[in-house]
């Protein structure tokens, strides 16, 4: 059986994936592989056009009733939220009501600052990679920043107005769910726990064979510096990764709650 996955260009997918889509697991299916923009995944969910894929945790929340959540393969945890940036020497302005770039409406970074903001802001999508050089540009104040760009923000002259994730934590307490794998319903449960014990071992044998991921993760990566690619892999996989644990699914459950609570999504579907 051959199966289509979709995940993002980003290290930590190429780095989680790459033994999985290069046939060194013990799956018993192979791959057929996209690659695309993290909002892209979430609109293509919407149709249903994969039968497994990578999704911000903000659109799973859309789509639950037709995708069941893996235990593994998501990047959730402290320390790793989104940022509001702006031109340095703006920073300190206040982003509430104005015009912010992000990057897509169904991202989790977007459900952050709708809380962060109260609603009270003016989103305005725009492909994640592209949000830097249009916010220096002067084409919006304030900007989200995710991925690699978390990482290079600060040389490209801008500065952090607010860390969204550090936000969450304080006031939740919990660590942030970004983004997670989820599975077409009507592929089974069989299928569900062959991925997941597939996903597993891929993780596993990346760190074993780090090196052997490099070529995988540059071709797709959009800075080929090692050093921040290593920072990213090390910031965005970690044992949330592997397994979301109770602490994991009780993060989701709050963050759950707290769209349905804004209104944003229905309080009718069933997660977990």
């Amino acid at each position: 059986m051959k199966i289509s996955l979709a995940y993002s260009p980003c290290p930590n997918d190429t780095f989680l994936f790459y033994h999985l889509i290069s046939g060194k697991t013990k799956a018993p299916f192979s791959i057929r592989e996209e690659l695309h923009d993290v909002e892209q995944l979430n609109r293509f969910a919407k149709e249903g056009k994969f039968h497994a894929s990578k999704l911000s945790f903000a659109a799973f929340f859309q789509v639950a009733d037709q995708y069941s959540l893996l235990d593994s393969g998501s990047a959730l945890g402290r320390g790793c939220g989104p940022l509001i940036v702006s031109r340095k020497g703006e920073g300190k302005s206040n982003p509430k009501g104005k015009k912010i770039l992000v990057p897509g409406l169904w991202t989790t970074a977007n459900l952050l600052t709708h809380l962060y903001l109260e609603g009270k802001y003016d989103p305005v999508p725009v492909r994640y990679d592209l949000i830097l050089n249009k916010v220096l540009q002067g084409e919006a104040d304030f900007g989200i920043v995710i991925h690699e760009e978390r990482f290079t923000y600060e040389k490209r002259g801008l500065e952090k107005v607010r860390d969204l994730g550090e936000w969450w934590e304080e006031t939740s307490g919990s660590p942030i769910p970004l983004g997670c794998i989820a599975v077409r319903k009507d592929m089974g449960e069989t299928f569900r726990e062959e991925l997941d014990d597939s996903i597993k071992e891929s993780l596993d044998l990346a760190y074993q064979n780090r090196e052997n991921t490099y070529d995988y993760i540059f071709k797709h990566s959009q800075d080929t510096s090692r050093e921040v690619v290593d920072a990213h892999i090390g910031l965005y996989v970690n044992d949330f990764t592997r397994s979301l644990g109770t602490e994991g699914r009780s993060a989701i459950r709050h963050l759950h709650q707290e769209a349905i609570r804004t209104g944003l999504v229905s309080s009718s579907l069933v997660l977990l």
